[in-house]
């Protein structure tokens, strides 16, 4: 669909999506992002938008010397990682639910963690030096070191997920979702507690969208910690990546696997939009420059999409990252029971319990309207369909 353009205050906003099915809350805090006097060119909206802390989820946001530690979420460098194998639907038991329990056995969910760390040199080559980065790191999170290090390597809880899933061909793909866990929630916690202490921040039309500026130590010490955040993220995902496929390993010897997609969705990235560097930070949203590849999941009963982005300049070459919800987890609680899930859920080897309730499909919007509304911004590559999904 063409974007929809809406008359803001500093800058406009341009949306991916119906301005009627924006719900009121985060249709105001849109208003507040788009009054920040650093903001350039206008806010892009993407079709799964919905309300967030601070800065709405699916906004991406192009600041002049500036960036707002809300506008990047709390879970910083939560993103998706999934790899293609040369397994087939007709390679699979006939019941999944011993390969769900192999592979929740090998990646801890909801607050658990390792016993012992999990990362290798299989994974990467320098844990040495960054780990030797978090010394670094502010002092408020000092004392996280040891938590950090067995949390590397784990799922957690809420919308993030590890799935095994088919396309369209039937060949075997295995998904998972995740970010910083534990410490990049602290961090981010600690500077925008920061952020709002700042005085320039003191007439912003809502104090959680305070931004540090370009040229502060305050900026400095949180763009070292972000980004060191938004590396561990990336670490995180490639390590349960390597622990789910050393589970099809042993069940299948033979199997082969293809190069990995991994992307962001909470970030900040130092990039150039209408001839001008900016601070580009995408809370729920994934880079979509022209020919990269991205991954957009659904919920745990709907499926998830592959894509390439098209380099939409309009967007900040951006897309959504995922379906995004229509109801708060409260309300899907009191809306839908656990009957209800395992019916939105079937087919499905997965938790059906009232635990994850608030993750059923029917509090999420649809994904297909999602993919259609953004058919400027990205290129469908594979539709994937779950066959097993882990959640905490």
């Amino acid at each position: 669909m063409a974007a929809t353009l809406i008359r803001g205050q500093n800058v406009d906003i341009r949306m991916w999506t119906r301005p009627d099915e924006v719900e009121e809350f985060a249709m105001r805090q849109l208003q507040n992002i788009s009054a920040l006097p650093w903001a350039v060119k206008h806010i892009a909206v993407m079709p799964d938008v919905h309300y967030g802390k601070g800065a709405t989820v699916g906004s991406v946001i192009a600041l002049r010397d500036a960036v707002s530690p809300a506008a990047v979420g709390v879970d910083i460098g939560c993103g998706m990682t999934a790899v293609r194998t040369s397994l087939t639907a007709s390679d699979l038991p006939e019941t999944l639910r011993g390969l769900r329990s192999r592979m929740e056995a090998v990646v801890p969910v909801g607050f658990g963690q390792h016993k012992a760390t999990a990362f290798t040199e299989r994974d990467a080559s320098d844990w040495g030096s960054f780990w030797k980065r978090f010394d670094d790191l502010t002092p408020a999170v000092k004392a996280r070191a040891d938590k950090a290090m067995h949390q590397m390597g784990t799922l957690g809880g809420g919308n993030h997920f590890l799935e095994v899933c088919l396309d369209t061909d039937q060949r075997v793909w295995v998904m998972l979702h995740s970010g910083s866990r534990g410490i990049g929630n602290e961090l981010a916690q600690h500077h925008i507690s920061v952020a709002r202490t700042l005085a320039h921040n003191a007439e912003l039309p809502d104090p959680d969208l305070a931004v540090f500026l370009s040229g502060t130590p305050e900026m400095a010490a949180y763009r070292h910690d972000l980004y060191w955040a938004q590396d561990y993220a990336r670490r995180n995902r490639a390590v349960m990546l390597r622990l789910v496929c050393d589970v099809l390993r042993a069940e299948f010897p033979r199997v082969l696997f293809e190069e990995p997609i991994s992307c962001h969705h909470n970030y900040v990235a130092e990039e150039t939009h209408f001839g001008e560097d900016v601070l580009v930070t995408r809370k729920g949203a994934i880079r979509a420059g022209r020919g990269e590849l991205g991954i957009i999941p659904g919920s745990m009963g709907t499926g998830s999409y592959i894509v390439r982005g098209l380099g939409n300049p309009d967007s900040f070459q951006s897309a959504s990252h995922g379906a995004g919800r229509k109801m708060s987890r409260n309300k899907a609680r009191k809306t839908f029971t656990a009957q209800d899930l395992a019916a939105q859920t079937s087919g499905v080897e997965c938790r059906k319990d009232s635990g994850v309730v608030d993750e059923i499909p029917g509090a999420y919007k649809d994904i297909d309207t999602v993919m259609a509304n953004q058919s400027d911004l990205v290129e469908v590559v594979a539709k994937l369909k779950q066959v097993v999904c882990i959640k905490g």
